[in-house]
């Protein structure tokens, strides 16, 4: 082995996919069987993750980045990650991954009431045992039955909520108590609660659920369309109990709707014959989420619920960015809420205590550096030439030939770009190029080149990496959207490429930050620190993320900091290919957040106006004015100040699940080319929905696809239904 040469790797990107394939490859079991080299546009990695040190050690982020309680391989990875770092905590107060994540049980959904107005509906979810990532469980794999066991289970909880309520008494009724097991005996049961009278109770309808469990063990033995008719039957009797009641009472109106979408997935997993379909939950990816549900007899109004709308606006569920066009893979769907919500450890949510760039991707940085990895900053893929196919020979697979790069910028004495800074002992990635290491730096500062725009072309030089001299294996990293631009010969010699990337389509997204000298109990937000998703457009989404006001370096630190996201509506790829698409589009943010932030967030912040239509503009925050000095503008003008990002690089472009699309994508797996695969979020890689989970799982499977490592039963979720 030691006199093998190592097999050079070439990573194109360093977002999650791409900085988890290299952690992979170069794990100690494998030796230095595997020398690997990232290759990433502009002075940073992390992708759509990204973040930036700006003015007074802002944090400046892409959009809003959560962690999720069943993000299992991401948090593994990161864990072992920051025990490898070894960073000594008298020095770094963010020395371990508990340092770095805290969880966060306190969430909610911006309800419109039928009383006509905005109530956020608050929940504090409960810490569920153990902690995501923890080393050494084997974790139950999930099958369809269990999901719809526990959904059942979540459907009594809530209709016993419903008797506390009304003041009635509880049932106790344990699942399978009404009948004796028998396929026989179960539906001798199920026969006698269908007769009239039997469901006529809220109690009735709790002993019902627990049969239906029952049932599910023994479903292959049990006539279908008795169970659906049976189901068909429990929803009616709920529904006529409980309509009349939640109609002026918004808590049981909230818990009606969920019961509701809860029993539409059960019946429709059972109508579908999901339960023994070998697909899954992707029986059903070509219809969209809202159509599988009414088909299922969910009502009009939980369909458009605040928790659907949640649903979509947390995975920017936008054909288009068009909010009239909301879509989103029913399958992919049903199955990331059931996970998020029954199989999460810990917390619900976990919110980071810097930037995503400190937290996950200086880290990476750091420790991949340290076992050789090779960082080359400022090289922007052109294209991925394939070897011409007359050239092959029988038998042979084709296979990735050259690498073209026009090289950014270049580091004084060839040596490589050092990329990190520090702000108080904890290493984080600036939000713009040091150019002192640049050559020719000041030129290219004063002139304004922008190394992450798509739109910007200037280059120092060009690079062609030749298969065998500067690579033998290719792993492409970048964001879903920048696919087509990279991969043209791909594209054009194969057909399953150009249904990729004319099928699975991406989404601009858009954020802004604010940072205000009054907390939020000032304006009038009582409650904990919160998330909230599927309030009004154009921003749908808020995160109170306050905790950072430490992090920074103000004279005087905020009272509080809000992060907003949300999908951007796109236009006609004609129109982006003009220079100065992004700065219109950067516009077009910063008169959507002064409107929102004039118009709509009352509804949060009661206090936050003076008047109807007014933000009170002077509780914003400039890091250029000095503490008591006056104010370097006022009114609107003063969000001027403030962070915000139109993501519309390829790149930076989030790819949607839409019905119809997800069988489209290629997996890390496929090996129809000899010495390339590919990750990222959107590729086919088990959880088919963009996150920091899918990324970390396929960069997992393009390591495996190259060293066999780790294993496929290891990818945790590879293998749920």
């Amino acid at each position: 082995m030691s006199n093998q040469r190592p097999i050079e790797v070439a990573i194109i990107g360093g977002g999650c996919a791409g900085m988890t394939a290299a952690f992979e490859l170069t794990r100690p079991e494998h030796v230095g069987k595997y020398r690997v080299t990232v290759y990433q546009l502009g002075w940073r990695t992390g992708g759509k993750g990204a973040s930036g040190r700006g003015p007074a050690d802002r944090i400046h982020e892409h959009g809003l980045h959560l962690w999720m309680g069943f993000y299992e391989n991401a948090f593994r990875v990161m864990r072992e990650c920051y025990a490898e770092l070894k960073r000594d905590p008298t020095k770094c107060h963010i020395a371990d991954w508990r340092d770095a994540f805290m969880p966060d049980h306190f969430s909610g959904v911006a309800d419109w009431s039928p009383s006509g107005r905005w109530l956020p509906w608050k929940v504090n979810l409960p810490p569920f045992e153990g902690m995501p990532g923890d080393p050494g469980n084997q974790l139950p794999r999930w099958t369809v039955a269990d999901y719809l066991a526990r959904s059942l289970t979540l459907v009594r909880t809530l209709l016993t909520a419903v008797q506390h309520h009304e003041g009635s008494a509880p049932t106790t009724a344990g699942p399978g108590t009404v009948g004796v097991g028998t396929p026989e005996a179960l539906l001798e049961d199920v026969s006698r609660l269908l007769k009239y009278g039997q469901l006529a109770t809220l109690a009735a309808v709790v002993e019902a659920l627990g049969l239906v469990e029952s049932v599910l063990g023994v479903l292959p033995r049990f006539p279908e369309s008795v169970l659906v008719r049976f189901l068909d039957a429990l929803s009616t009797a709920a529904r006529g109990q409980l309509e009349k009641v939640t109609e002026k009472d918004d808590e049981l109106r909230r818990l009606w709707e969920i019961i509701e979408l809860v029993l539409a997935v059960v019946r429709g997993s059972i109508r579908f014959r999901l339960l023994t379909d070998a697909r899954g939950f992707e029986a059903i990816d070509d219809y969209d989420c809202r159509e599988w549900l009414r088909l299922n007899g969910a009502s009009e109004r939980a369909i458009n619920s605040a928790f659907v709308r949640a649903l979509y606006d947390l995975a920017f569920a936008y054909e288009d960015g068009d909010f009239s066009r909301p879509r989103i893979a029913a399958g992919q769907a049903v199955r990331g809420a059931l996970r998020a919500f029954f199989t999460y450890r810990g917390a619900f949510f976990f919110k980071m205590r810097s930037g995503m760039g400190d937290i996950v991707f200086a880290p990476f940085y750091e420790v991949l550096q340290r076992r050789g990895v090779r960082f080359e900053f400022f090289h922007r893929l052109e294209n991925v030439k394939l070897v011409d196919a007359s050239r092959l020979k029988p038998g042979e697979r084709p296979y990735v030939e050259a690498l073209e790069f026009d090289v950014q910028a270049k580091v004084k004495g060839g040596g490589e770009y050092q990329p990190l800074v520090d702000v108080r002992g904890l290493p984080c990635w600036p939000a713009e190029p040091d150019y002192a290491q640049l050559v020719e730096g000041q030129r290219l500062k004063q002139e304004g080149w922008k190394f992450e725009s798509h739109w910007d072309k200037r280059k120092a030089e060009t690079k062609v990496l030749r298969v065998g001299e500067g690579f033998d294996f290719v792993v492409l990293a970048v964001g879903g959207g920048a696919v087509k631009h990279l991969t043209k010969e791909l594209v054009e010699r194969d057909s399953r490429w150009r249904e990729m990337v004319e099928r699975v389509k991406s989404v601009p997204t858009q954020a802004f930050q604010i940072w205000m000298n009054a907390g939020m109990r000032e304006l009038g937000w009582n409650e904990p620190p919160i998330n909230i998703s599927g309030f009004v457009e154009p921003f749908d989404t808020w995160a109170d993320m306050s905790h950072l006001a430490s992090e920074e370096s103000w004279p005087r630190p905020p009272g509080a900091i809000a992060y907003f996201c949300s999908a951007l509506p796109d236009v006609p790829e004609a129109e982006r290919k003009s220079p100065s698409f992004p700065e219109a589009q950067h516009e077009k943010v910063r008169r959507d957040a002064v409107r929102f932030l004039n118009r709509d967030i009352v509804h949060l912040w009661p206090r936050a106006h003076l008047e109807p239509g007014e933000f009170r503009w002077e509780l914003l925050m400039d890091p250029a004015e000095a503490p008591g000095s006056a104010p370097r503008s006022l009114g609107e003008a003063r969000f001027a100040s403030q962070y915000w990002t139109a993501n519309v690089n390829p790149t930076d472009r989030y790819t949607l699940s839409l019905p119809g699309s997800l069988r489209y994508r290629i997996s890390p797996l496929d090996n129809t080319y000899d010495n390339f695969t590919v990750a990222g979020d959107w590729t086919d890689c088990g959880f088919n929905e963009g996150c920091v989970e899918a990324a970390v799982m396929s960069g997992r499977l393009a390591a495996h696809a190259l060293s066999g490592l780790p294993r496929l039963e290891d990818i945790v979720g590879f293998d749920h239904p």
